[in-house]
């Protein structure tokens, strides 16, 4: 299996891995939409804008940019053809890892509402996490893996 694309979908500013995936990743709701798909189990449209909030726009161009990159794709409801379901790809999913460690890196630095007894057990069993992750993946499990944390600005709860 290679890792290379056939050919660039876009011209790019270094041969940097780190520059090309920030390139397709860098921005917050790029990588909330695949926390969303990959944890919390959610598909639509509505799921992700009620998430965190997301303009309509912006979400619509963040899944139209992880399309054109391979990394989700639109799947037609088949209950209702007129819906889209989203679904992450294997390069999608391939990036389970790296949002783990995302979060135990927020959670270890910052003032978070994740709970230390969650995030402890994720950092002591990295491979199992991520192995469920993966399984559920593959079996199009939509049970949330992780609740949804509390906003919170510094150490206060939002109401």
């Amino acid at each position: 299996m290679s890792y290379v694309p056939a050919k660039p979908t876009a011209k790019r500013r270094s041969g940097c891995p780190v520059s090309i995936a920030l390139e397709i990743l860098g921005d917050r709701w790029s990588l909330l939409i695949i926390r969303d798909l990959m944890v919390r189990g959610f598909r639509t449209f509505k799921e992700f804008r009620e998430s965190e909030g997301i303009a309509t726009n912006i979400l619509a161009d963040r899944l139209q940019r992880l399309a054109t990159a391979g990394i989700v794709i639109a799947e037609l409801e088949e209950a209702d053809g007129r819906r889209v379901n989203y679904r992450l790809t294997e390069k999608g999913i391939d990036l389970a890892p790296v949002l783990l460690e995302l979060l135990i890196w927020g959670a270890r630095h910052e003032d978070t509402s994740a709970p230390d007894d969650l995030v402890e057990k994720m950092e002591q069993h990295r491979e199992l996490f991520l192995a469920d992750v993966r399984r559920r993946w593959r079996e199009r499990d939509l049970a949330p893996l992780l609740p949804k944390f509390k906003n919170k600005v510094g150490r206060k709860e939002m109401r």
